[in-house]
């Protein structure tokens, strides 16, 4: 049996296998956990007891995290010439419509979100084949299909997210960067869980929520009992 590091030793010593913790203990556990060098990311795992494949049961919605992400998130704003000054002073990084919508064609997706307006999105549908698997198309249930550009870009550049839960039932996110806070952390994430509670499908039967895990890049992920988001 191969030897265990000094930081795997470490992480073996403070993390009890199969013991839920509490969010607040979880969000103190895997800043002590975590080893890297940079300011990884932090992660939140939610699974849940529905079947996506079902459309009654998808879970899908938007959250505002109260700290924001720790990212930069660079954000197009495909709209018409009357709203592009107030979406540049909201801090969207890209701002036109045909001459973007002709980069995107050719390939050029070097963006984290598309936010437009309803009256663009005859032109953007076309461009499903591209932004759709990179998860970039606009959509109006996820607020960047919108009149009102400039607060949608403002909201995102401020820690707004949006979420889907994935073929296997678990919804994957990125809350934060081990340099916040722990109470950062819990702050984020328990907004993040509740607002998750909140869109419970009428059609999921038995538990909801089946397990919660938080995790930085490259860290053991840690339990977090479910009870102490509720």
């Amino acid at each position: 049996m191969s030897k265990l590091t000094k930081n795997q030793k470490l992480v073996a010593d403070k993390v009890e296998a199969g013991k839920a913790y509490s969010l607040k203990e979880a969000a103190e556990l895997v800043k002590e956990i975590t080893t890297t060098k940079f300011d990884a990311s932090l992660d939140i795992d939610v699974r849940l007891g529905v079947d996506p494949r079902k459309a009654n049961q998808m879970v899908r919605g938007v959250v505002s995290l109260p700290h924001g992400t720790g990212k930069v998130t660079r954000v197009l704003c495909l709209c018409t010439p009357d709203a592009e000054a107030a979406a540049k002073e909201a801090g969207a990084d890209y701002v036109g419509l045909d001459e973007y919508i002709e980069k995107i064609k050719g390939g050029w997706t070097d963006v984290d979100v598309i936010i437009t307006m309803p009256s663009c999105m005859g032109k953007i549908g076309a461009l499903g084949r591209v932004l759709g698997p990179r998860g970039l198309m606009p959509n109006p249930k996820s607020g960047t299909v919108t009149m009102d550009v400039a607060k949608a870009v403002k909201e995102v550049k401020q820690g707004k997210i949006d979420f889907k839960v994935d073929k296997a039932g678990i919804v994957h996110t990125s809350i934060g960067k081990v340099s916040f806070t722990a109470d950062k952390i819990y702050d984020n994430a328990k907004e993040f869980i509740q607002t998750i509670i909140k869109l419970k499908p009428a059609a999921a039967k038995g538990t909801y929520i089946k397990s919660i895990f938080i995790s930085s890049t490259m860290s053991k992920g840690v339990k977090v009992d479910p009870k102490s988001v509720e």
